[in-house]
């Protein structure tokens, strides 16, 4: 069993010249680095061939076996089976992550949706114009009206998948498993049941009464509806990742391939369908019976609930609860009062929308705006929430407030809905009949354009934080007079991340530093930098992902979840600190020009080491496109990541 990388632990020592050859040893980002006795008793050639070894660099004295993001275990079990000292010579202190629970789920979101903003999109656009043509009289059962449904339509029934993927590079587990666990969550006959009667009722007569229509090992399964929701499938693959990281430990290497898939889906699958699903049905049924309580006695407050945290509701799956009590109000009273103010949430949404495309000067959130309030203006307002709103947090506050003073007066006003009908503009169809007048309609009105108007207003007059221009300096403050100009590259092009230069210097294209494995782009593309000032600050916003303890590597996460390593120098890892001072440890927030870190670049000359700086993007990406420019100053443009 290769449990703690044992067997690849004892093979890489053996191969070295065995235990006795080594002097020390101790590892930086990548790299197991060994001072031998005699370096002709290592079997380079194995090594190299070996797997879970990516190659062998000779330099500045030591031996180097390249193992890759794994070094640290690596590490661990070579000082475990071969008893060498030092098994701690380059341990890291690791700090508990900053940032409130809010704030990181709000960045985690952020990076889950951004990948797929430009699909999400359009297919909004296509939701709407679909509901443009049934509006002109298409009928809803032609194939025309069918294919452009499904067109946009399928991108929201089935946006677990999506997310399922981008969780997967989150989360870092294999990306293929995560999309089956997607599948089986939306399985049909999960969703739908095919048996005609339940088995039996847990509940039966409380507002938690859940039918069973099957068991697994005669655990009960309580069937939840995860189309187009969000938040199960991300906390599912949270769990798988967990369970594949700790399988991939104990799993012999033999079977690995399978196996760890295998056990994963079998673990990951029944545990969120038979907790997830419970979950989520009885916190809808709480919510949906909490609802219609307060409508009994205080319409305006259950008005201002729904208003204030609809938009949330729909995110965890939780609105399902206020469903079943709508179509029971419809089918009994011939209108409902509880669900109806929800409706005027999304023009709520789309005011905040149009405030933050008037004051934004970012091109992209120009350009993302337009399609997202077309579709938000038919009711699809998820490019809005998850591409714009959310991510920049107090529009979409903004909306919340703005929806719960529009819905809770129309909750006075004892707003109804009186069909299932159509969403944005044309919902205004489903508020009144032949014998309710026109009275309802003009209090929906009311509610729908104070909404907006509140929404634009109050948004109009907030901090509208950047999305995309990462690279420019944003507070005074912390720029050390580090340049605030950016180059933007081509619109044409599918921009991801611009990132600024960390160091003034020059700038030498990645193969062309003297690190065979840099210059090979095994470890991420990039460029590299020769800097002239010691002095290193932040390429972009983000947060530290690590301080190495010898301080010349330190790895940044964007605030849209790339990774970036800054090696400084080549082999300083051997100056064990000397020449590097810190201003910043892991789990700290940095803005871009944020002073990082002070090099002493005439120390490491001294010491006979290279200064020159890689600069390489560890997460995955589909292309790195550098500055022209040969010469740069701290802050000026460097790099695109297109991802």
């Amino acid at each position: 069993m290769t449990k703690n990388y044992d067997e690849l632990a004892k093979d890489i020592l053996d191969h070295v010249g065995g235990r006795d050859n080594v002097i020390d040893l101790v590892h930086c980002i990548t790299r197991l680095r060994f001072r031998l006795k005699d370096e002709g008793l290592a079997d380079d050639d194995y090594l190299k061939q070996r797997e879970g070894v990516v190659t062998v660099v000779k330099s500045g004295g030591q031996y180097q076996v390249v193992i890759g993001n794994e070094v640290p275990d690596v590490f661990d079990a070579v000082n475990r089976v071969g008893n060498l000292s030092g098994a701690n010579k380059s341990e890291d202190v690791v700090d508990a992550p900053k940032g409130s629970l809010f704030n990181r789920f709000i960045q985690l979101m952020s990076g889950l949706f951004q990948p797929i903003l430009g699909p999400l999109a359009a297919a909004g656009m296509l939701k709407g114009l679909a509901a443009l043509l049934a509006a002109f009289g298409f009928s809803t059962t032609s194939g025309t009206y069918l294919l452009i449904q499904a067109a946009g339509d399928g991108f929201f029934q089935f946006l677990p998948f999506f997310l399922a993927y981008t969780a997967s590079k989150k989360f870092k587990i294999n990306k293929f498993t995560a999309m089956a666990i997607a599948g089986a969550m939306l399985y049909p006959s999960l969703v739908n049941p095919t048996t005609g009667h339940p088995l039996y009722t847990l509940f039966k007569g409380t507002m938690f009464e859940s039918p069973i229509h099957y068991t697994f090992f005669g655990l009960p399964v309580i069937i939840q509806s995860y189309y187009s929701t969000v938040v199960p499938i991300i906390f599912a693959i949270f769990f798988a990742s967990k369970i594949e990281k700790w399988l991939k430990k104990v799993v012999p290497e033999v079977v690995k391939l399978f196996i760890v898939p295998f056990m994963t889906l079998l673990i990951t699958v029944p545990v969120s369908i038979l907790i997830i699903g419970p979950i989520l049905t009885w916190a809808s049924a709480a919510v949906g019976n909490g609802i219609a309580l307060v409508n009994s006695f205080a319409p305006w407050l259950s008005g201002a609930l729904i208003g204030g945290f609809w938009q949330v509701l729909v995110m965890f799956g939780l609105h399902w609860g206020l469903i079943p009590i709508a179509m029971n109000n419809l089918a009994t009273l011939g209108y409902d009062p509880i669900v109806g103010p929800a409706m005027a949430v999304s023009f709520a949404q789309i005011g905040a929308l149009l405030a933050v495309m008037i004051r934004t000067k970012e091109k992209k959130v120009k350009q993302l705006s337009v399609p997202a309030f077309i579709s938000g203006l038919f009711g699809v307002t998820e490019p809005s929430i998850y591409g714009i709103t959310l991510p920049m947090k107090t529009p979409f506050i903004m909306s919340c407030i703005s929806a719960a003073i529009a819905c809770g007066i129309g909750g006075f006003f004892n707003l109804r809905m009186y069909m299932v009908g159509g969403l944005g503009v044309f919902s205004y169809l489903s508020y009144f009949t032949a014998k309710s007048g026109l009275g309802n309609l003009y209090v929906y009105i009311m509610t729908t354009v104070l909404a907006f108007v509140l929404a634009f207003i109050l948004t109009m007059f907030v901090k509208i934080p950047k999305l995309y221009e990462k690279a420019e300096i944003s507070d005074e403050s912390q720029t050390n007079d580090v340049h605030e100009s950016v180059v933007t590259p081509s619109e044409k092009l599918n921009i991801k991340e611009i990132i600024a230069s960390p160091f003034s210097g020059r700038l030498i294209p990645l193969r062309d530093t003297p690190d065979p494995v840099f210059a090979s782009g095994t470890f991420g593309m990039g460029v590299a930098i020769e800097p002239r000032i010691g002095e290193l600050v932040a390429p972009t916003n983000g947060t530290i992902q690590f301080v190495f303890p010898t301080k010349h590597a330190i790895g940044l996460v964007t605030e849209n979840g790339t990774e970036i390593l800054i090696h400084i120098g080549m082999d300083t890892v051997q100056l064990e600190g000397e020449g590097f001072t810190a201003f910043v440890k892991e789990g700290d927030k940095v803005l871009a020009g944020q002073k990082l870190m002070d090099v002493d670049l005439d120390l490491i000359k001294q010491k006979g080491y290279s200064t020159i700086t890689p600069i390489v993007v560890t997460s995955e990406a589909q292309d790195t496109l550098p500055t022209e420019e040969h010469e740069l100053q701290a802050g000026d443009y460097l790099m695109t990541i297109l991802r």
